[in-house]
């Protein structure tokens, strides 16, 4: 009789054990995305599911956004003011992916999305032959593109 009564447990047990492993799996799965998402390679900071890089090297814009390329990567295109808010320390202009679409008569961000007016609000001080630098201050301006600066490049992860 004795042994009847544990049969029951011992198939809830059964039930249990099992429901712990795919809770493991499951739970392993989604750890191992989650460290994809934020996962960068060497020398490229992670934050917010972006991986950057911050160059001390200086390129003119083209040789910047060519390496950004090489990187599968782009120039940074801002999403918002505060995007760079993690690396408030940095003090120096860097490239961003902003140049002046002469056909078009707007400032575009290299995939040729126009500039939010929410973003920046260039005066006509800014000369249109210029591509931008920008600062984690939140400071740019327009400098010629065929000088050398630091730059940034962004990837998005997901």
């Amino acid at each position: 009789m004795a042994a009847f009564q544990t049969t029951p447990w011992r198939l809830i047990c059964g039930i249990l054990a099992v429901i712990c492993l795919v809770l493991m799996a499951v739970s392993g799965i989604l750890l191992k995305n989650c460290s994809e998402c934020c996962s960068c390679q060497e020398n490229w900071i992670g934050y917010q599911c972006n991986c950057y890089f911050i160059s001390n090297e200086r390129k003119t814009w083209a040789e910047s956004r060519d390496f950004c390329v090489s990187q599968n990567s782009s120039l940074l295109q801002l999403q918002n003011k505060d995007e760079l808010s993690f690396s408030n320390h940095i003090k120096f202009f860097y490239w961003i992916g902003l140049s002046y679409n002469e056909e078009q008569g707007l400032w575009q961000w290299e995939d040729g999305s126009a500039l939010s007016p929410d973003l920046f609000s260039f005066s006509q001080l800014v000369n249109t032959r210029y591509c931008i630098i920008y600062s984690t201050s939140g400071s740019f301006m327009g400098e010629a593109c065929q000088r050398e600066n630091r730059y940034v490049c962004k990837k998005q992860l997901i």
